[in-house]
């Protein structure tokens, strides 16, 4: 057991929560790695995004200067610029279709983690925060703690913490990260400028 390994640390509790988070952010990167990164579908459907964004990005910044250009120009450069993102919108929509496929084996294996997880650290604080955080978080880092230090950190947001941050760069760092032009590629989406 992982928690036999570090009992002898101080924070052997932590360590283990930051390790078994690490693992798991792995395993559900190679599993999107099998079902999804290595396909040719995935891989076309990628290069397609950049180019139609690179594409979409020239358009927009190259400006027509001269006088003498009418208003039909204007018009027709506005109804290309359209059409590209709506082609954009439409790969970057059959990509998230694409990328869905793996969610849920990958949701199974975080799930099962959690529980498992849950288990070993039921009512136990695994970490101590140097604040005391806004009510809201508080809710959340003190979640199945007894007492009332509001300084100890639960489990399960430790986890949510460690989750987020180590599985996003781990995409980064092995170049699973969605294509910069994907619509809705972050957490928070650009809006469009246009709707507004």
């Amino acid at each position: 057991m992982a928690s036999a390994l570090f009992s002898g640390l101080r924070y052997s509790d932590s360590l283990t929560v930051v390790g078994i988070s690490f693992c798991t952010a792995v395993v559900c990167e190679a599993i999107s790695w099998l079902l999804i990164y290595r396909t040719a579908s995935y891989k076309s459907l990628k290069s397609t995004i950049d180019k139609t964004s690179k594409k979409l990005e020239t358009m927009k910044t190259t400006d027509v200067n001269s006088a003498s250009a009418n208003l039909l120009k204007k018009t027709s450069k506005t109804k290309k610029i359209d059409r590209v993102e709506t082609s954009l919108k439409e790969s970057s929509r059959d990509l998230s279709m694409f990328k869905f496929k793996s969610g849920g084996v990958v949701a199974l294996v975080l799930f099962m983690v959690f529980g498992l997880l849950n288990s070993l650290f039921e009512g136990k604080p695994v970490a101590k925060i140097p604040f005391v955080p806004i009510k809201l978080v508080q809710k959340m880092s003190h979640r199945g703690l007894a007492g009332d230090d509001m300084t100890d950190c639960s489990m399960a947001f430790l986890y949510l913490l460690c989750s987020i941050s180590i599985r996003t760069n781990l995409q980064k760092f092995l170049g699973f990260s969605p294509p910069r032009g994907a619509a809705g590629a972050g957490l928070f989406p650009m809006p469009d400028p246009k709707s507004s």
